[in-house]
């Protein structure tokens, strides 16, 4: 599994989630409306937004927060929310990509940067890392919707190119042009995923020792903690043994 993912369940491990609610659900409905903003407000003719609307179901975000969300697209909303991208190199040399959401570059910048140079890493120019990376349609599903060879076999018949499979669910993966087919294939025979995303998937992944893994969760743990950060992708591997002892 890949940095961002392990990051993500060692933090459900620890009930991270049911304490940061409020910011979840704000990260949520600010994709919403830009989402909304950018094209049109009907999720079936706007894949992004259908996107959003996914990621904002699977955390059990109110109906009536993603409506408010997507009529904000069409009010007179002051805040004009610009896609910024941050990337650098963490503890261990690890390489992070930060994808935000602002409305104040200086701002978001200044935070990103404080992060990083906090807990030993250094931020760079834009395309510094990147190169290291694949950008795919990434689609969460838990295990129990199917076993492993079924799953394998409906997604690749969808045009997927790629699953992964374990005890935390499945992960299907696909070029993101192939994205909206391989979404509506999937809805159709599983149902509605636990997220559906644009993400950047690493080449290769580093291998990290227990506290190198610490400070990069912490690390990491600071920038999912920031409004104007929606994603963080890292291409970081922790061993079974080092994640049990980080998740206790």
């Amino acid at each position: 599994m890949a940095g961002h993912s392990q990051f993500k369940n060692i933090m459900h491990r620890k009930g991270r989630q049911d304490a940061i609610r409020a910011k979840v659900f704000s990260k949520l409905g600010r994709e919403i409306t830009v989402a909304a903003k950018l094209g049109s407000d009907d999720p079936a003719m706007n894949a992004r937004l259908r996107s959003a609307i996914i990621a904002a179901r699977a955390q059990n975000m109110p109906k009536d927060n993603i409506s408010r969300a997507i009529k904000k697209a069409a009010g007179d909303d002051d805040a004009n929310y610009e896609e910024v991208r941050y990337e650098g190199y963490g503890p261990g040399g690890i390489a992070l990509i930060v994808e935000t959401l602002t409305d104040n570059r200086n701002r978001t910048a200044s935070e990103v940067r404080s992060a990083f140079a906090k807990h030993g890493g250094n931020l760079g120019e834009t395309g510094s890392v990147n190169f290291m990376f694949d950008r795919v349609g990434l689609f969460s599903y838990p295990d129990d919707v199917a076993n492993n060879d079924e799953m394998f076999e409906a997604a690749l018949e969808a045009g997927a190119s790629d699953v992964v499979s374990n005890s935390s669910g499945h992960e299907i993966i696909c070029d993101p042009d192939d994205f909206s087919d391989v979404r509506d294939a999937l809805e159709e025979q599983f149902g509605v995923p636990e997220s559906a995303s644009l993400d950047w998937k690493p080449q290769n992944t580093i291998e990290v020792d227990e506290d190198t893994a610490g400070t990069l969760l912490k690390l990491m743990d600071v920038l999912d903690d920031n409004d104007d950060v929606q994603r963080v992708s890292a291409n970081f591997d922790i061993s079974e043994d080092v994640m049990e002892r980080l998740s206790t």
